[in-house]
Order: C-alpha cells, then structure tokens, then sequence
C-alpha cells in the first residue's frame, strides 16, 4: 500500500534527514566548448517508515543536491516496519536492476552495499538482509529498493484489504473448518 504524504509542495512536518548518495559531472561537448553540469542522487526519510528519493541537475552542484532534496520531498511513501526489519521477504526490478530484500533476525544489522544500504538506513530498518543483481546503475538501484519497499504489506494491512480478522490470516481455512 502506497500512501502518498504531500502533493505538489505541501509538507507535513516531518524531520526529514537527508542522505547524498551520488554527484556526478556531466560533460557535453560541442564544436565550440564544452559544457559541464552536475547531476545529484539524494534520499530523504524520517527513520522512521518514510522514505522518498530525487535526482536533480544544474550548472552547479549545490543547486544539483538543493533540487535533488526538493524533489525527493515531493516522493515521499509509508514503508512498513516491523520490529526493526521488514515484514516479508521481497523482490523488485528496475531497469537493469534486480533486488532482493528479506527480513533478518534481530541485532544483525544492515547487509548492503551502496545505494542500497542508504535506502534501508534513511527509511529506519536496522535488521535487514540484502543482495543487488543486475545492473550497478545507482538511479535504477535506488528505484528498484524503493518499488520493493512500497510493495510491503503487514498483517494489518491484509487483514483490512481482505476484510477478515487477523487471526484468521495467520489460521486460514482452520478457523472455518472447525
């Protein structure tokens, strides 16, 4: 379930923290020069379920991260956290990028590398296993873990969705039966 904070500007309070994960210097020649712009990948989130993500360029590359960080404002959603860790395992693609994240017992941290790992550390998990396959683009990395995230569903969630109490989502067709 996607939930979706703010549209078009309108922030909601929250203490946002934000994560630079990578500024890159875009160079285009023509005929006369060459023309250099900057180009930046920032994560948002609240530690706490809400992580949003923005890519931003400019001439310079303080302006890059400024719109960058404006724009993944504007991408916030609810992530689903259960005791430190997600409630699922989960996979999604990207592009070229294929993730997969599945929840890991408590005190074994964050196992990721890169992109990846910022995602998992902005939106608050503490205990998660995880491995990239595919493609390294950071762009397309970071879109996969978010589309992953997004998809999570916890028992509550189902339970409302299917319109049954969670006790028989644990059970199933047991509780009918007996």
């Amino acid at each position: 379930m996607v939930i979706f904070l703010e549209k078009k500007g309108k922030h909601t309070g929250l203490e946002l923290k934000e994560r630079l994960v990578g500024v890159t210097r875009v160079c285009k020649v023509t005929k006369g020069r060459r023309y250099f712009s900057f180009s930046a990948i920032v994560i948002k989130g609240n530690e706490n379920g809400m992580v949003g993500y923005g890519f931003g360029k400019s001439k310079e590359a303080s302006d890059a991260i400024r719109k960058a960080g404006e724009q993944a404002k504007r991408n916030l959603c609810k992530v689903c956290i259960y005791n430190g860790t997600i409630p699922h395992e989960q996979e999604a693609r990207y592009g070229g990028a294929h993730i997969l994240i599945k929840p890991a017992s408590e005190g074994t941290g964050i196992i990721a590398g890169g992109p990846l790992r910022a995602v998992l550390e902005t939106v608050g998990l503490k205990d998660v296993l995880s491995k990239s396959k595919g493609s390294s683009n950071p762009h397309n990395i970071i879109k996969a873990t978010i589309k992953a995230l997004k998809y999570m569903r916890d028992v509550q969630i189902i339970s409302r969705e299917r319109g049954i109490s969670i006790e028989r989502v644990y059970n199933g067709m047991e509780e009918v039966l007996k």
